[in-house]
């Protein structure tokens, strides 16, 4: 599964879904961001033909999403379920933080 990058229209759609949702909210400036990606990148290729989907909100193209979400620094990962969010990590971790909570939920 391809990281997926999030525009509003595409972020709404997926929420929609039954999927569950890993969703990393980041910005091009932001240094633990950018050691942020490969980490979600992996994850996108473990948890390819799960019931999740994984991507990625740039804060700066995409700032009503942010604000909608209260996102105040970045890295900050949220995880929803049923368009809700069920969790919310914020700095970067090691991937294990992220598939503890992904699998707790599938």
């Amino acid at each position: 599964m391809a990281l997926i990058h999030f525009n509003e229209a595409g972020f709404d759609k997926a929420l929609q879904s039954d999927k569950l949702m890993m969703v990393d909210f980041w910005a091009t400036w932001c240094g633990p961001c950018k050691m942020l990606t490969p980490v979600m990148e992996q994850l996108a290729r473990e948890y390819e033909g799960k019931d999740v989907i994984i991507g990625k909100v740039d804060v700066d193209e995409e700032t009503p999403l942010a604000q909608r979400y209260g996102v105040m620094s970045v890295p900050t990962v949220i995880f929803f379920r049923d368009g809700k969010e069920i969790e919310r990590k914020v700095g970067a971790m090691p991937p294990a933080a992220y598939s503890t909570v992904l699998d707790a939920n599938l």
